[in-house]
């Protein structure tokens, strides 16, 4: 799981950015947790990002406040993976998502969509806390 690249880290390290764009550790977490909700609340339910409470783009979603704790992220993080069941736990794999901005998608293309980006956000996690950790 994306969190557990938070395991061990002080608040400093899980912040610290290491690369130009806004790419940390406790910010691929923050945006798993978008990523979440825009795939099985937004697409799912149709509501707006606004209305889900989440940022307008995926940049924005790793934008960390002074009030994104370790714990407060990964609990957030958390709560949108649960909802994320729920929300999906009557679809069948071919039935259709009617809320995203491309148009209805089956939930068997968003999942694998999904599982193909946090692979990739797993990746970068594991370089910066090689990185992190090596310093």
């Amino acid at each position: 799981m994306l969190s557990s690249c938070l395991d061990g880290l002080t608040e400093e390290q899980a912040r610290r950015s290491l690369v130009p764009s806004r790419t940390t550790l406790l910010g691929l977490v923050k945006h798993a947790t978008f990523v979440e909700k825009v795939w099985f609340d937004e697409a799912v339910t149709g509501r707006s990002r606004a209305d889900i409470g989440i940022p307008a783009t995926p940049d924005e979603s790793f934008v960390l406040d002074d009030s994104d704790t370790i714990d407060g992220v990964r609990r957030a993080h958390r709560e949108a993976c649960a909802a994320a069941r729920r929300a999906t736990a009557a679809l069948d794999l071919d039935d259709l998502l009617p809320g995203n901005r491309r148009g209805p998608l089956p939930l068997r293309w968003v999942y694998l969509h999904v599982l193909r980006e946090l692979a990739q956000h797993c990746g970068h996690a594991e370089i910066l806390r090689e990185q992190i950790l090596a310093e």
